[in-house]
């Protein structure tokens, strides 16, 4: 199945209440918060007091995407904000196994996100632990760049690593994502689609629907 995770990164901050339940209303299946530290990326966005405030607006999952130094200092916090997937950086994480396993140990689902340029390689061993993995298809900390077209051949690399070991995991894509380009980004197999820009700008619940209508 396709899910529809549009990003706050793109909202209007001072709406995020109302943003969060047009995309609920609208069909999109996830709610996808970047937290940055200013550190690992050079933006800083939200934090957990945002991520509290909007767990009641909706009950859809909330794909927390931390990109942040060594997120496991802040794992049991996050879960107890809300999230429902905590996806993090395997470049932002000393020790990644220990991280995948305390989340495990927390009751979430959890993704491990990949830098344009970083190896799939790196996942081969840890694949069978996660629920997802996210690609970046731009570089992480600013919202509104070009999809990186080598990313398509990176996603089948991915899909086709994921049917060799068979194993059920979720391939998100966050980056650069629109009408115009979904369906290749769907085709080669990705089934998670971060949109942010494509999806805030202009009229949410319309362009939604659009989103949606494409995924199928």
């Amino acid at each position: 199945m396709n899910y529809l995770s549009p990003s706050l990164l793109a909202a209007d901050a001072s709406k995020l209440g109302e943003q969060v339940k047009a995309i609920d209303q609208a069909g999109a299946q996830y709610v996808h918060i970047d937290v940055m530290d200013g550190c690992f990326v050079p933006s800083i966005s939200f934090g957990l007091p945002v991520i509290s405030s909007l767990r009641p607006c909706t009950k859809r999952v909330f794909d927390v995407h931390l990109m942040i130094e060594e997120p496991v200092r802040y794992a049991k916090e996050f879960v107890q904000a809300g999230a429902d997937l905590v996806t993090v950086h395997a470049e932002a994480c000393r020790h990644l196994d220990r991280t995948v396993y305390t989340l495990r140990e927390l009751g979430v689902r959890v993704g491990v996100a990949l830098n344009p340029a970083t190896d799939i390689r790196c996942l081969e061993y840890i694949l069978p632990s996660l629920d997802m993995v996210l690609l970046m298809t731009v570089n992480p900390g600013f919202g509104g760049q070009k999809f990186i077209p080598y990313s398509l051949d990176k996603i089948r690399d991915l899909k086709d690593m994921i049917t060799r070991k068979d194993l059920h995991v979720d391939i998100e894509v966050d980056g650069g994502v629109s009408l115009e380009n979904v369906s290749d980004v769907l085709r080669a197999g990705a089934n998670v689609i971060v949109a942010g820009s494509a999806v805030f700008r202009g009229n949410i619940q319309e362009n939604v629907k659009e989103f949606l209508g494409k995924m199928g």
